[in-house]
């Protein structure tokens, strides 16, 4: 049994800086002095802060477990040493489940921001929990799953549709016709070039899962990252199917129900535009 888990609201934080300076006067012999009050720079004592001295971080994490699943889902505490950790979200992560709590399930691999295993909501963003760096001074970082998606188990979410709607654009290269035998498919610099933006995809779902056209539409509208997809095939000099795969998007939701909301691009880990990809099918549709 999977569970569905549906928020849409998305809080960016931000962290405010104060800054206590006093202003700068000249005395008589024109030397400016500068004074700082002991808040923003305490005198050196010649003793350095010691890294063994525990920080504590606080780590609201969505926990559900489907052989419960008249238990409902619950926010749990986790108190995490940020001294004794890595510095990424994952790290705590990995130090929760390896040294408190054996039964957090959440998907990670690569630990570099390439596989895109790692996708999870955090403090309100969706983000890769490999690139996303822990707060220090924050009282506590919540963490949740894709949002929209059913929920296999705590962290980890269901992408079995995402991946039937990205085989259905038939992400690889169609030829009509094969070339000779030992000649290869060439591509020029300025064709090759035109793809970049787009194949850098690892299809996270960080920007499907933040649309609230995907939300509403996921049965039909294919959502950002599969429509990047798309139109990554749809110019690439070497594919002859072009054509073809456009007139597979000529219905009213594939494509159509994307309403320029832009999470997408704001929420892609790699700062790729998805809104962009979505734009110029549109317009090689149109002018088709």
């Amino acid at each position: 049994m999977k569970k569905f888990i549906n928020f849409s609201r998305f809080s960016k934080y931000n962290t405010t800086f104060l800054c206590n300076a006093r202003s700068l006067s000249s005395t008589p012999s024109n030397r400016t002095q500068v004074q700082t009050s002991q808040t923003v720079a305490p005198s050196f004592t010649g003793e350095p802060i010691s890294k063994n001295e525990p920080l504590l971080n606080s780590f609201s994490i969505y926990r559900w477990n489907p052989d419960n699943p008249a238990e409902k889902p619950r926010l749990q505490q986790y108190q995490v040493d940020v001294n004794s950790c890595g510095p990424m979200i994952l790290d705590a992560l990995i130090k929760i489940k390896n040294e408190q709590d054996a039964t957090l399930t959440f998907r990670r691999s690569c630990r570099e921001g390439i596989c895109g295993s790692c996708a999870m909501n955090i403090n309100g963003i969706n983000t890769l929990a490999c690139l996303s760096k822990i707060d220090r001074n924050a009282k506590s970082t919540k963490i949740y799953p894709l949002p929209h998606m059913y929920v296999i188990k705590d962290l980890v979410p269901d992408l079995t549709h995402f991946y039937k709607q990205y085989k259905s654009i038939e992400p690889y290269l169609k030829k009509k016709t094969q070339p000779e035998k030992g000649k290869e498919n060439y591509q020029s610099i300025a064709d090759r070039k035109k793809l970049d933006g787009l194949y850098e995809c690892i299809l996270c779902a960080c920007c499907s899962t933040a649309c609230p056209s995907y939300w509403w539409n996921a049965d039909e509208y294919l959502g950002p990252a599969v429509l990047m997809a798309a139109y990554r095939w749809m110019i690439d000099s070497r594919d002859d199917y072009g054509h073809e795969r456009r007139e597979a998007l000529q219905n009213p939701f594939s494509v159509y129900r994307c309403h320029t909301i832009m999470n997408c691009a704001k929420t892609c880990p790699k700062g790729l535009n998805p809104g962009r990809a979505i734009a110029m099918i549109k317009k090689e549709m149109a002018l088709e």
